[in-house]
């Protein structure tokens, strides 16, 4: 007769240990979402770099040419200029951050809504918890995948420094991990983490809370089923929600983790993302704050849709409950 110290021992992994788990399963998600998508990432970042107004107050050495018109002209910019493989510059720790960002969010979406919010008996959720919970799941995730983030960005544009003539900043990722640490101590990690989690609060409020929504109404509503059809619905709908919600933010976190530093690591640029707001829309329009918006939602529309499809199967195929 076995004990129920047997059976846990004998049951699956993802029983024993859900939320490690579900971690586990996003940060695989996200993986193949991010290697499938990370040229539009990449090119709406060059966008959204370029044509800052606040780089005049560096001097006419500072301010760059701007080569770049619209987001097939960058990415084949970028193809003749650096290199084919240059459109995944800066994939690794933009993988490192999906795994701990996409892991956390999860997390604590699915633990806010089971345990803390609770659904209704009926298995409805409700629109205003959903939003709270979203914002909030981005906003820890995010926190805890900054460094990763400003890694990221920063790699994204040595190819452009060097076709300027400027010196690469690093050698590679771990360099970059050490010279930021070096440079501004622990808290130059987390340079630019205030509009980071901005925009992870609007993004997730779109993405977790547009998919969960959405997919929920198409179960309980219509026809469909739980399957790949609502899955890839749901995902669509979601991708578009969140470029709408976060590009703004994204714009102001891109130009902020990239600005000249001093030696205390203060930005020379903008004091604050507020700061930073202000500037882009009086020195180049409100418009300025779109700037790669294209790129970002085809971007976001395919990465929703590749992390949600891998996700949903995963977790099929790991025994754990659908989201």
């Amino acid at each position: 007769m076995s004990t129920p110290e047997d059976e846990e021992r004998l049951s699956p992994l993802a029983q024993r240990w859900p939320r490690a788990s579900k971690f586990l399963l996003s940060g695989c998600a996200a993986t193949v979402a991010e290697l499938a998508t990370f040229p539009l990432d990449l090119t709406k970042t060059r966008l959204q770099i370029q044509g800052e107004a606040a780089l005049a107050r560096l001097g006419d050495g500072a301010r760059e040419s701007a080569p770049y018109r619209g987001m097939v002209c960058t990415a084949l910019g970028i193809v003749q200029e650096e290199g084919f493989l240059k459109l995944w510059q800066g994939v690794t720790p933009a993988i490192y951050r999906h795994i701990v960002y996409s892991g956390g969010r999860m997390v604590t979406y699915e633990h806010l809504r089971e345990v803390v919010f609770g659904k209704s008996e009926d298995k409805h959720y409700p629109l205003w918890k959903s939003v709270i919970g979203g914002m909030m799941a981005g906003v820890v995730g995010q926190f805890l995948a900054n460094p990763t983030d400003l890694v990221k960005v920063q790699m994204q544009m040595e190819g452009k420094r060097k076709l300027e003539g400027k010196p690469l900043r690093f050698r590679g990722v771990h360099h970059a991990f050490a010279k930021i640490l070096a440079e501004g101590g622990i808290r130059g990690l987390w340079a630019g983490w205030v509009p980071n989690i901005q925009r992870a609060a609007l993004v997730n409020m779109g993405d977790l809370t547009t998919y969960d929504t959405v997919k929920h109404y198409l179960v309980l509503n219509t026809p469909l089923e739980d399957n790949i059809v609502t899955h890839g619905l749901s995902s669509f709908c979601s991708g578009l929600v969140a470029s709408i919600l976060g590009t703004p933010a994204d714009v102001i976190k891109s130009r902020i983790m990239n600005q000249p530093r001093d030696k205390q690591g203060r930005g020379l640029l903008y004091k604050s993302s507020t700061d930073c707001l202000i500037q882009a829309v009086q020195g180049e329009g409100f418009m300025s704050l779109y700037k790669g918006f294209l790129p970002s939602w085809l971007r976001m529309t395919p990465w929703s849709l590749v992390f949600w499809l891998t996700y949903e199967k995963i977790r099929e195929m790991s025994g754990v409950s659908p989201f």
